[in-house]
């Protein structure tokens, strides 16, 4: 039998490591995507060179592949709901994306349905500034790994973006002093069956995601409650497919929406290694109608470790991979890029705990992912900021 041919817009590290996954479940994936050099490229059965945002791409995609996905939100929403409106299947659909994929409108919809956000408002300069120092500002759309948010510290930090702000639509909110960010990926199917991976929490620095630590150390009450509250959104969304949710967690017990990502997200990426079924292969079950396997953590603790550039160069720094892979119980992955630049993501680390010491639980966690940044950012130079960061 033929396998059934899934298209994935976009064709980074994303799209590379489902289609890693496509074949166990009798899945080609076809890729839209501009470079031939992206991750992707070499596990897709076939390709499309186009921009993300080129529909026209995406119309001939939609003649070869069943079901198209997503790896990112960089898409043109109107011309691809002429597509849809014209028969092509998205998952998520169309209607899904359309308000999460601006911020303003994504905190507005979440808003409406009754899950709590920061405070918040749109965003121009002419306007008088509705929050004290310190606030957040980010970018409307297309705002990703840091690009786009920026906290607010006083009038010299408002100045020095100003040129951006004038030409750009944005979204204002309060800054939240929390206590952990948490997050959660999950999914849902086409029949409307659900299913959670375990609320994680992760470390952001700069508004990029350097770690995770697998599970959360919260209470039952507080995963079911985050549950509770990515029901309702999966729900009201009528979504299908995977999603990331991440969440601000205050030194009360309160949980705050921080971003919804409509996708595979960085705060699922130890679930390769750690668990019964990855985000990708969900993703994939979910997009191709297919009943889902329950995620279950396959060890008692798990952390993941992104490994970021720290310089701008080329090369594949193999004996800085060596050195993490001796790492016991350690899986490094690595997305095959051949350009470094300062804070792209070029690879990370999974560690797979099953015997800690309870006591000392998170500062065990700390110390191996304090390990594993030590060895990557480490240079001749000493450059080692990220790693002080924890």
């Amino acid at each position: 039998m033929e396998n059934q041919r899934v298209g994935v817009i976009g064709g980074g590290q994303l799209a590379w490591m489902m289609a890693q996954e496509a074949p166990d479940l009798n899945l080609d994936l076809v890729i839209q995507t501009p470079s031939p050099d992206d991750p992707a490229v070499a596990l897709a059965c076939d390709r499309v060179f186009a921009a993300i945002d080129d529909a026209s791409a995406t119309a001939e995609l939609a003649k070869t592949c069943g079901v198209i996905t997503f790896e990112n939100e960089f898409v043109d929403l109107d011309a691809l709901k002429i597509l849809e409106d014209q028969g092509v299947c998205f998952r998520p659909s169309i209607s899904t994306l359309q308000p999460l994929l601006d911020k303003y409108d994504q905190r507005c919809y979440l808003q409406k349905i009754g899950l709590p956000v920061p405070s918040f408002q749109s965003f121009n300069l002419s306007q008088p500034l509705p929050f004290e120092y310190p606030f957040v500002l980010k970018a409307r759309r297309h705002g990703y790994d840091g690009q786009g948010t920026s906290v607010i510290k006083g009038a010299d930090d408002l100045a020095r973006l100003s040129p951006q702000i004038l030409g750009n639509k944005w979204l204002i909110e309060e800054f939240i002093p929390f206590e952990r960010e948490l997050a959660i990926m999950a999914a849902r199917s086409v029949t409307g069956e659900i299913v959670f991976y375990p609320v994680v929490e992760t470390q952001q620095v700069n508004q990029v995601c350097h770690w995770v630590m697998v599970p959360a150390s919260i209470s039952s009450d507080l995963q079911r409650k985050i549950e509770d509250y990515t029901r309702l959104l999966l729900t009201e969304l009528n979504a299908i497919g995977i999603f990331g949710i991440e969440f601000f967690l205050t030194a009360s017990g309160d949980v705050l929406i921080n971003e919804i990502a409509p996708r595979t997200h960085n705060s699922g990426h130890y679930t390769l290694d750690a668990c019964n079924i990855s985000q990708f292969a969900l993703q994939l079950q979910a997009v191709t109608g297919q009943s889902l396997k329950q995620p279950l953590l396959q060890c008692q603790q798990a952390v993941m470790v992104n490994l970021l550039g720290y310089e701008n160069a080329e090369g594949d720094y193999a004996e800085k991979r060596a050195k993490l892979a001796e790492i016991p119980q350690a899986f490094v992955h690595w997305y095959n890029k051949t350009e470094s630049r300062i804070g792209r993501k070029l690879g990370h680390v999974t560690v797979l705990i099953n015997h800690l010491d309870h006591q000392n639980q998170r500062q065990n966690l700390l110390s191996i992912i304090q390990k594993i940044e030590f060895i990557w950012y480490s240079t001749p130079e000493g450059d080692r900021e990220n790693s002080k960061q924890l």
